[in-house]
């Protein structure tokens, strides 16, 4: 570290808070010269149910990109970024150069780069003002546009299949395998995983899910006999999702949907852009993707779980989500979540140090 360029210090610094599926932070940075570097990426397909294809790791390594844009702007530099062919899709490897613009003005999202968090309790309901959405869809890229759902019946049928879309989550083996994993309990920061007082539930609920969730013998019995999930539904999904100003939905307009890996990086990009213009303007916002990755096991046919009724369950999600919000929108959504005014969260994920997110360089070819 001590030898790294500090500009480029600075800049990789700054990426490192772009967003990822459970603080996952799928990437690496290998560091060629002051301004050139390389970006390892993978995914956590092989042991994530919700990481299907990797799509949700691409999404965060195409937040990573810009978020390393917008701090690349604040030392008058513009980044170029391109996918190294021929890599299998769950490495995707991105070589990065940095070019110098004289006189450019400073991308103004660039500020809120660690401002921009997860805030999962509840919000104002104070609906966004006209500048407000303006500055939202205004910060998307062409070929992007944003669908809300702000009305008190639209808000009440989104939380409706959010409970019922968490009640899936929480009665699924495979998931919670994941859950168990991810979350640290008993603290208000990590630097790796999801700390429990940022997940929005009471502290007696944080107990009890922490001793429910040591094996999944516990959470069948708590699910089948003691109605386990409903604490942790009405706390973590119902009650937020009236509890927001909005819904909102980015939908890709192209045909046919997004498919591919560079699909699913440019839909990052432009994930983040939202969010960054969202902090920006003093927003908060929260995630809520896991419909549309459970609509996609639907509409290919792959089974997910060996948990008996899971696809009827999911299949049902997907029709109620389809008539919520249009089947065209949902099918070429890459992002859902919700949006409002507040205060900013007392607890979140950190990021690892940059110093452990850097790796040794690949040996030259002779």
């Amino acid at each position: 570290m001590s030898t790294l360029d500090p500009t480029l210090a600075h800049i990789l610094d700054l990426a490192r808070w772009a967003p990822s599926g459970d603080n996952t932070q799928p990437w690496r940075f290998e560091i060629v010269d002051a301004r050139h570097l390389v970006v390892h990426g993978f995914d956590t397909r092989d042991h994530c149910v919700y990481d299907l294809d990797g799509h949700p790791s691409q999404i965060s390594l195409g937040a990573l990109l810009e978020t390393m844009a917008c701090a690349a702007s604040l030392f008058r530099l513009s980044m170029q970024a391109r996918r190294r062919p021929g890599l299998p899709d769950n490495q995707p490897t991105f070589d990065v150069a940095f070019t110098s613009r004289p006189g450019a003005e400073p991308d103004p999202l660039a500020l809120a780069i660690e401002h921009r968090s997860v805030q999962r309790r509840p919000l104002s309901t104070r609906a966004l003002t006209p500048v407000e959405r303006q500055a939202l869809q205004a910060a998307l890229p062409a070929g992007y546009r944003v669908l809300w759902l702000d009305s008190w019946a639209q808000r009440w049928a989104m939380a409706r299949l959010l409970y019922r879309n968490a009640g899936l989550r929480l009665t699924m083996p495979e998931a919670h395998q994941v859950h168990r994993a991810v979350i640290e309990w008993k603290a208000r920061y990590s630097n790796d995983r999801i700390p429990e007082q940022a997940l929005g539930v009471d502290p007696l609920t944080a107990r009890v899910m922490q001793w429910v969730m040591q094996s999944w013998d516990r959470v069948a019995f708590f699910n089948t006999w003691l109605a386990g999930t409903v604490a942790p539904r009405l706390q973590m999904d119902l009650l937020p999702a009236l509890a927001c100003a909005a819904h909102f939905v980015l939908v890709a307009e192209t045909a046919p949907r997004p498919q591919s890996t560079d699909d699913y990086v440019a839909a990052g990009r432009a994930m983040q852009r939202f969010w960054l213009a969202a902090a920006h303007a003093g927003l908060q916002l929260q995630p809520e993707l896991t419909p549309l990755i459970f609509a996609r096991y639907v509409r290919e046919s792959r089974p997910f779980s060996r948990a008996p009724g899971m696809q009827a369950r999911a299949r049902a999600l997907a029709e109620q989500a389809q008539r919520v919000i249009g089947q065209h929108e949902f099918d070429h959504a890459v992002f859902m979540g919700r949006i409002g005014a507040g205060a900013a969260p007392r607890s979140r994920s950190l990021r690892l140090p940059l110093d452990t997110l850097i790796v040794p360089a690949a040996p030259a070819r002779e």
